[in-house]
């Protein structure tokens, strides 16, 4: 890519096969082969890998569903992150896990569901049919999430995971969490239902309308932590995570992400670098990305890769 550093590329390419691949793919136009050949490793090698040896028998990590506040080790966020770091769907290792929580993992709490059914939050429901998608794991119970989604949908145009009785005002953490399972399974379905089409257009347009992170009243920064980019996701919002939903979605970057492009511009480090945020509060039961404060392939790599679609000048 003109004017990007070859020794960035070669420190990212240096890493994980997950980080490999999507360099491969995103930011070098690599053969689909070679890029398949990369990804493939993800199921065998490094942060994948791991991941799937710690799944138990009965389907789930660390014994819990979604897991108590702070906890992160579950089966919700060990598949999010499989899929964050591009588990091949298809590869063997995946599919004997992805059985296994077919098999063994419900959401007791919740009507005794199939976890892949979901619960009753958005921003929980959301990451649910975005896994189910990606998996390959859609029918009766997608189809319910899918439903409860569109009845949700607020005024405003996006999603709160509070009940509708105590507030009719859109978040930014659910709405960005429920864009992303929309899209999902728009493209796993191939459906050009316009009722899902416009959901999902709404929930972006609420976001754009407040440049991604700014309160549309005033103007002024919704919340700090949306400036703090962190990996894995898990429900967290923010900027960079954001601007690769839009970035996923492709087209010409719209421009009302101005605003948010600048922000991820002004935390490159004069090496080309991004560093990585602070760690939200919680038990961290992998520590996939560098300390915070020091250079971050995963930072890098989005911040790169939406800047190439959205902003090529400033590389």
């Amino acid at each position: 890519m003109a004017g990007m550093h070859d020794d960035v590329i070669s420190w990212l390419l240096d890493g994980d096969p997950s980080v490999r691949w999507q360099v491969m793919r995103d930011l070098q136009g690599a053969p689909d082969a070679e890029v398949a050949a990369e990804r493939a490793r993800v199921a065998t090698e490094g942060w994948g890998a791991r991941v799937l040896a710690d799944q138990a028998d009965d389907g789930s990590w660390g014994g819990q569903v979604y897991g108590p506040n702070r906890q992160r080790n579950s089966v919700m966020w060990s598949l999010q992150i499989l899929r964050n770091l591009g588990a091949p769907p298809e590869a063997p290792p995946v599919r004997s896990a992805i059985d296994r929580v077919v098999a063994g993992v419900r959401w007791h709490e919740f009507d005794d569901l199939p976890y892949f059914s979901g619960e009753v939050e958005e921003c929980v429901n959301g990451g649910v049919l975005a896994n189910a998608s990606y998996f390959g794991v859609l029918g009766e119970g997608s189809d319910r999430i899918l439903s409860l989604l569109l009845d949700e949908t607020l005024p405003d145009g996006g999603w709160n995971c509070d009940p509708i009785e105590e507030s009719q005002r859109s978040s930014f953490n659910p709405t960005l969490c429920v864009l992303e399972g929309l899209l999902a399974w728009q493209r796993a379905t191939g459906s050009s239902d316009a009722r899902v089409e416009a959901a999902r257009r709404s929930g972006e347009e609420y976001l754009l309308e407040r440049s991604l992170f700014r309160r549309r009243t005033t103007g002024e920064v919704v919340n700090p932590h949306y400036l703090n980019f962190s990996f894995p996701t898990y429900w967290f919002y923010d900027v960079l995570r954001a601007l690769d939903h839009f970035r996923d979605l492709g087209g010409d970057p719209d421009p009302r992400l101005r605003p948010a492009l600048d922000v991820v511009l002004e935390q490159r480090l004069d090496d080309g670098r991004w560093p990585a945020g602070e760690r939200w509060p919680g038990r961290q039961a992998y520590e996939i990305d560098a300390p915070p404060g020091e250079p971050s392939p995963w930072n890098t790599l989005r911040a790169l890769r939406v800047l190439r679609w959205a902003d090529p000048d400033s590389l």
